[in-house]
């Protein structure tokens, strides 16, 4: 199974646990919301650390901030400086529940800046179980969640959930990309899984067949999506339409996109229409071109002067 963690990663594209695991989450759990968690649901040792900070400055300090980890937290995010401390200590202990560092909240305020101005999900309990489900570790999760502290604050019903549904991974997915012949150490591998990923079942095989239609083998065409998978975006009528000049005006085979995938991208009628227009017109006048064959091809690439 592809790891979900993955496509948590391109939601900016959006990875079971044990019994020991899902202890050390619970500590950090209460029934409030927001910034309103009360201080005496923290552990009595971390209540002692941070017994009465003046400011912002000292909350992070008795937290365990270094004068260097300062520096860098308020260069990065000026405003924490006279942040008062009321909705800090609540979110600073939720995450320290979670088991993230000292370190790992500076990666996460150098990654989102306004992570703690923001409002951390209502849906925090069902959230967490969620994220422990989906991401197979506690470890997982809190690497993710330094990586990407945002999906704690987007909206876990309206928008979390229904991209996680979107992106799985079935048997048939996972058989297209394997099908693409791309091995997971290629350059190309992680654009082809996140777009077959973000796309449908109907959609994805809609546009297998449209360019079957045209002559190519669904091995083929599986092993032009390999290279260029970017051409699961373009639509149906497009691919048509440009195929069709390809075939009927140009005379060319329909096979030719598999070498020149870019005959795909380029505007019908600013691009393709003109330059084969003109092409045809130094033929009437028996002009000898310096490029010719595939050479030809690749000329309709450049840019207009």
């Amino acid at each position: 199974m592809f790891p979900n963690s993955h496509l948590l990663l391109k939601l900016r594209c959006i990875a079971s646990a044990s019994k020991c695991q899902f202890s050390t989450i619970a500590a950090a759990r209460n029934t409030a919301t927001y910034s309103t968690i009360c201080e005496n649901q923290a552990e009595n040792h971390t209540e002692a650390a941070i017994e009465h900070p003046r400011d912002s400055t000292d909350l992070f300090r008795k937290w365990g901030c270094s004068e260097n980890v300062l520096m860098k937290i308020f260069s990065r995010q000026p405003a924490l400086r006279h942040a008062q401390v009321a909705p800090l200590l609540p979110k600073l202990k939720l995450l320290s529940g979670l088991g993230l560092t000292t370190s790992d909240i500076v990666k996460m305020i150098n990654c989102r800046p306004c992570f703690f101005c923001s409002r951390i999900n209502h849906c925090f309990d069902e959230l967490l179980d969620f994220f422990q489900t989906l991401f197979g570790s506690q470890e997982m999760m809190r690497k993710t969640l330094v990586r990407n502290p945002s999906l704690l604050t987007y909206d876990f019903r309206n928008t979390i959930k229904p991209v996680i549904a979107l992106t799985s991974f079935n048997d048939e997915k996972m058989e297209y990309i394997k099908k693409t012949g791309v091995s997971k150490g290629a350059k190309m591998y992680n654009y082809v899984v996140a777009l077959i990923g973000f796309s449908r079942i109907e959609t994805i095989q809609e546009k297998v067949t449209n360019l079957e239609k045209f002559g190519c083998s669904e091995d083929e065409v599986w092993s032009l999506l390999g290279r260029s998978p970017l051409i699961l975006t373009l639509s149906v009528d497009r691919v048509q339409r440009n195929m069709t000049f390809v075939v009927g005006t140009t005379k060319l085979s329909p096979k030719v996109v598999l070498q020149y995938p870019f005959l795909l991208f380029c505007n019908l009628e600013s691009v393709l229409k003109p330059r084969v227009l003109l092409a045809g017109k130094l033929k009437e006048m028996e002009l000898h071109p310096q490029i010719k064959g595939a050479m030809m091809l690749r000329a309709l690439r450049m840019k207009e002067c």
